[in-house]
């Protein structure tokens, strides 16, 4: 019997692409004064391409591109503070996202997180999407000191929802850190799906979050 769902965030349960491309296109407006001699789409491309889908912190981002576009007013911790203040102010959800939360929990089931990444920037990304409240568990690396694809991470997710593995379902969309780890201690898994990744080897797949209750239907 399926007791708890817990989700992976960025690619998951916030749209980071999206996220992404409306952050950097603001920041270049924002700071425009500093970047009048490098045109946009050339600002944009290279910081998503460094990005690496978020697998790589923005301090090697911004030193790389401050080094390659001859950027010289501003320095990579100044746009990294603004990477870090505005952020938040630029996280689009996937579609139905309060709906799906809120299907599941009329299921009956406890809701968690676990996101690899900086304690309170992710935090400040979770309240900025209005979802908080949700969640009886949220667990950042950062914090926990340990990070996915790490079981211990889950296993610490799990005993504070007191459940078994096999009561828990885990979304993601990373194969590895989410499909992978998750399957290997035991809980049912779900790949939201991403193109940037290989297919995994998860039980449930979905091209949508409102696609999720109905698969917890069949397992509640």
């Amino acid at each position: 019997m399926l007791k708890a769902a817990i989700f992976d965030l960025d690619g998951t349960l916030l749209n980071r692409d999206a996220s992404v491309l409306e952050f950097i296109n603001k920041q270049y407006e924002r700071l425009s004064k500093h970047f009048s001699h490098i045109p946009k789409d050339i600002y944009m491309k290279r910081f998503i391409e460094l990005d690496h889908h978020g697998y790589v912190w923005k301090d090697k981002v911004y030193a790389q591109l401050i080094e390659e576009l001859d950027i010289t007013s501003l320095t990579a911790e100044q746009l990294l503070n603004d990477y870090l203040l505005e952020f938040r102010n630029h996280c689009v959800p996937f579609n139905n996202l309060r709906e799906m939360l809120e299907d599941l929990k009329k299921q009956g089931l406890s809701l968690g997180i676990i996101t690899n990444g900086y304690g309170h920037f992710q935090l400040h990304n979770i309240k900025a999407l209005g979802i908080e409240h949700y969640f009886d568990v949220i667990l950042i690396s950062e914090w926990e000191g340990i990070k996915k694809p790490n079981p211990e991470i889950f296993e610490r997710s799990l005993s504070k929802l007191q459940v078994k593995p096999e009561e828990s379902m885990f979304i993601g969309d990373h194969p590895v850190n989410d499909v992978e780890a998750a399957k290997n201690i035991g809980m049912v898994t779900v790949w939201k799906k991403d193109g940037a990744w290989d297919m995994p080897n998860a039980d449930f797949m979905i091209d949508q979050l409102m696609e999720l209750p109905s698969i917890v239907r069949k397992l509640v």
